[in-house]
This record gives structure tokens, sequence and C-alpha cells, in this order.
């Protein structure tokens, strides 16, 4: 009987000691919990065809090769909408034309995703260049500014020679640079204007991917700028829908001859998309009001709306995707 009483008093004292552990434990877990934020509200939905302008928009003009800052509306190129997550954490990239437009858009988020970024552009769009380097500073990276005209040759291999010493190395290239003027009759083009066309869209690409390719190692990443040009010309683009289509066919070809080496390619194939190009005589005053229009979405895209694909292509998690393009053309179905 003493031995039961025994085992009770142990039962009722262990008791009161697992409880008052419990209370002396529980007001730091109701502190935890109170102070432990609460989750954040899911991003509401955007409609995509209301998320920015349609036409008609104003006429406007600039000089060739134009400037953004200059547009109205000013491009959207992900400046305030752009969130990295260390993605491309340590990559160096190689950007043309990454003053404006997709380039722009490109180095915006590869900067915020960690990599840092050298643009080249030409002397004119010194402007919108200088707020390129300050976004990708701002975001904690290295910018480096190479100015001049991709149709020399000779500035194309200092283009990259010089890239690779101020990055230290080079794992991303985006050819990117383009040029697009409208004409509205063969007969209006000039032999001129066909060679400086073939020069910046076909030559370029050609010349910096030779003076890239010793620099780059297995992993490495080369995205060109197509276009749903390539596939779907217009009547007035005769020159650019050519070199569109070259540059589709040179990331097919490319991917199959450097995929041995572990070096992917693939592109980018954008629809109208609002950039420069079309107010620096890619396109007529009237094409230029309903620019965009009659895409199922019944506006043109912004350069923000294809940074993720820039991003996706260039980061390691898309190792098995080579000699692939890319379509963001608002519903045209092109590619």
């Amino acid at each position: 009987m003493q031995e039961e009483n025994n085992v009770s008093r142990r039962k009722v004292l262990v008791g009161i000691g697992a409880g008052l552990a419990a209370a002396a434990v529980a007001p730091g877990l109701a502190i935890e919990s109170a102070a432990a934020p609460a989750a954040a509200a899911p991003a509401p939905l955007d409609n995509p065809n209301t998320k920015y302008a349609k036409p008609p928009f104003k006429g406007q003009t600039q000089p060739w090769p134009g400037l953004a800052s200059k547009m109205d509306p000013v491009p959207d190129h992900g400046e305030k909408s752009y969130k990295g997550s260390g993605r491309l954490k340590g990559r160096k990239a190689l950007i043309t034309g990454g003053d404006s437009g997709m380039g722009r858009a490109a180095a915006i988020a590869y900067a915020r995703e960690g990599a840092d970024v050298a643009i080249n552009y030409l002397p004119a769009e010194e402007a919108d260049a200088k707020e390129v380097v300050a976004l990708i500073k701002a975001a904690g990276q290295k910018a480096v500014a190479i100015p001049g005209d991709l149709r020399d040759e000779a500035f194309c291999k200092k283009l990259v020679d010089d890239a690779v010493r101020q990055l230290g190395g080079l794992d991303i290239l985006v050819s990117n640079a383009a040029r697009q003027q409208q004409h509205q009759s063969i007969l209006e083009l000039s032999s001129e204007d066909f060679d400086a066309t073939m020069k910046t869209n076909i030559y370029a690409p050609f010349w910096i991917i030779k003076a890239a390719l010793p620099h780059l190692q297995p992993g490495s990443v080369i995205i060109g700028t197509t276009s749903e040009q390539a596939t779907d010309p217009s009547a007035d683009l005769y020159d650019y829908a050519q070199t569109k289509a070259a540059t589709t066919s040179y990331v097919r070809s490319l991917a199959k001859q450097l995929g041995p080496k572990g070096i992917r390619v693939n592109g980018v194939a954008p629809g109208p998309i609002w950039t420069p190009l079309q107010v620096s005589g890619g396109a007529t005053q009237e094409k230029l009001k309903k620019f965009g229009g009659d895409t199922p979405m019944g506006r043109p895209g912004q350069p923000a709306e294809l940074a993720s694909i820039y991003v996706q292509l260039a980061d390691p998690s898309a190792s098995y995707a080579t000699g692939q393009v890319y379509g963001a053309t608002g519903g045209g179905g092109q590619p």
C-alpha cells in the first residue's frame, strides 16, 4: 500500500513538473507566434491585355538610332519591376544593343540576378546607356560600357577583348543589336542601306561570336535576338526580315556545332515591341500610331515582358535547352 502511494505521488510530481515546464515554454511560443509576420498577400492577377499602353499612339520621330528616354510613352525595361533571385550569381555577360529595348531589359535583369554586365551601343545612344550603367551599379554589380559601331569587324573583336578584360571573363553573350529601317518598295532600298542592315544584323554576330568562342567554357551560353519577322515578314521590312531569318538559322546551326562543347545557343523572337527601332525609321507614322493593335492582345509588348526569357535561357537550370527559339508575340503564333 505504501508502495502504491509512493508511485501515485511520483506521478503527481511528474505531472506537476511537466505542467510547469509547459507553462514556462508556452509564453515564449506565444510571443514568437505573435511576433511572426503575417504571410504576404498574393499579388493580384494582371490582365495582360490592359497591363500596358494600347494604340493609338502619338506620332513621333527621332533620328536613327533613337533614344528610349525620348519616346512617348517611355518603354518599360523592368527598371522598377524586375526582382532578382540570384539565378546568375557570379556570371559575366556581354550584351550588344544594351542601351534600350530587349538588350536593356536583359542587362537590368542579369544584374539583378547577380551577373556583371558589359553593354555595347552606338555613341549617339550614350544618354540611354548611362541610365543602364547606373541601374547595373545600383544592383551591386560591375557595369562596363563599350560604345562603338558593330559594322566594323575590328571593333567587334576589340569589343569582346575589352569586355573579357574588364569583366574578368565571359559566360553569357547576348547578340541583340539590330538595324531596322522600313522601305515601302525594294526600289527605294539602296545598296548602302541594305549593306548597313546586313553588317549590323548578320556580320556583327558572326564577328563577335568568333571572337568570343575562345573565352567561352562548357556551361556558357549564346543568345540571339531574332523576330517573328523571320517567319512572317512585313512587306516594308524586306532586308530586316531576311536578317532575322538568318538569325533563327544560325541559332539552330550553332547549337548543333557547339552542343558537344557544352555551350548552349538559343534565340528570342519578339513580336511588335515598343522600342526606339519603331520611332527612328523602323515604321511609318501610320503604322506607329496603330503599333501592336492587330495582335490578339491589342497592344505592343514592352521590353520588360521579355526579360525573364533572356534570364531563363542564361540560367544553368535550363541546361537541356539549346537550339530553341522562344517567342513572345502577344498571341501572333510566331515563331
